[in-house]
């Protein structure tokens, strides 16, 4: 996760309401998705309302999960209520409608978005905070089986839902359990389940790559030396297939699984394919230093959905309150015709790294650190963080 920086408060000047005159209809800036830094865009207009704009929100569940309490949550050191940002009080101080679907299409050139019960929003603006996804089709592709048998971190809502199940079934017999990812994600789950379920078989199947490969090399050190303190058996190898009870390996071999646990990188969601809007090499949004996508003007985007800049860090959910201020600044500006301000993330960010315990590993550009303190720092940063929006702060 990453720590945050004080959250801008200027905002660009309310413009003096227009007359409605006979037909006048106000604009509409619809925000697709209610990601972390949507959450701070309804708090924003809450205390800065636009003028003469309807705002729509549309989000399928009635609740945020903060991604980076889900690895407690998960050791069992959080319940489901310590972890989510309820909306409904959110949307009503923000005075915005809400719709509780989801994204079937997106056209940008008619500037529509499609609905899952079918129906179809007309947008003047658009913010795209829909959060990270896992395509299921994709990943089946390349790894045959991971639909029916793997259970995936995302969508959290369901992953929350499902766990505790997991975790119940532990409780009455050890399991095999492969965590299959080797990114931070992927290296806090295994920690959780280690934690959580003592007496289970934990492997972590980090791909071609050792865990932690994007960290300089004393943090991989520290979490090597972890993950081998907590028992946690690390394969550098790929997951090719999964079948019942067993995960199969680019090396020929098979690891006995009672419950694979996918933990793989973030895809874009298959809307966006034919949306129209211009993507990067992946498939992701891509957007300028605004925040605004390079192909239309009327079109912003943060966190996962975007090109890699701006998802480096969006892993966190305190990611919002760098990049969500400054969201909340932009659309405010493009609705009232005002300039656009860049968005400009820090070149070193603090990342907190849970290792399932109340124990935590640090790391600030280089230099790492490591204990119960750190755990204890990040505790206070998360709860700090979800109070903010729960309370209305």
């Amino acid at each position: 996760m990453t720590a945050p920086d004080a959250a801008p408060s200027t905002y660009p000047h309310e413009p003096e309401q227009p007359v409605a005159g006979p037909g006048y209809q106000p604009r509409t800036l619809v925000l697709l998705g209610a990601g972390h830094a949507h959450v701070q865009v309804l708090a924003a207009l809450a205390a800065h309302p636009l003028v003469s704009v309807n705002i729509v929100l549309v989000a399928p569940y009635p609740r945020q999960m903060y991604s980076g309490m889900v690895p407690g949550f998960v050791a069992g050191h959080y319940t489901l209520d310590d972890c989510t940002i309820p909306l409904e009080p959110l949307v009503r101080r923000a005075g915005v409608r809400w719709l509780q679907r989801s994204v079937k299409a997106l056209d940008a050139r008619t500037q529509t978005v499609q609905l899952d019960d079918g129906s179809t929003l007309h947008y003047d603006w658009l913010s795209v905070n829909t959060g990270p996804t896992q395509n299921r089709e994709l990943l089946d592709r390349a790894m045959p089986g991971v639909r029916e048998h793997g259970l995936f971190l995302r969508p959290i809502e369901a992953f929350a839902a499902l766990w505790p199940k997991v975790s119940a079934l532990g409780d009455t017999r050890p399991l095999r359990m492969a965590v299959i990812g080797g990114g931070a994600g992927g290296i806090e789950l295994a920690f959780a389940v280690r934690h959580r379920l003592p007496n289970a078989s934990v492997t972590l199947v980090s791909g071609s790559t050792p865990p932690g490969a994007n960290y300089p090399a004393k943090v991989q050190e520290r979490l090597l030396a972890a993950l081998k303190k907590h028992r946690i058996t690390v394969l550098q190898d790929t997951a090719i297939g999964i079948t019942a009870g067993e995960v199969r390996l680019a090396c020929g071999a098979g690891l006995a699984c009672d419950v694979p646990l996918i933990a793989t990188g973030a895809q874009p969601p298959l809307w966006l394919a034919a949306s129209g809007l211009a993507l990067d090499a992946q498939g992701f949004l891509a957007v300028d230093a605004c925040q605004r996508s390079t192909s239309h003007a009327q079109v912003f985007a943060a966190g996962d959905v975007c090109t890699r800049m701006d998802r480096s860090l969006a892993r966190s959910g305190v990611y919002a309150v760098r990049a969500g201020p400054a969201l909340a600044h932009n659309l405010a500006a493009a609705t009232a015709g005002q300039p656009l301000k860049p968005h400009r993330p820090p070149q070193t960010t603090l990342n907190l790294l849970s290792c399932g315990e109340r124990y935590a590993i640090a790391t600030w550009g280089h230099f790492s650190a490591q204990g119960r303190w750190v755990w204890w720092l990040k505790n206070w940063i998360d709860r700090r963080f979800l109070a903010r929006y729960k309370t209305g702060a």
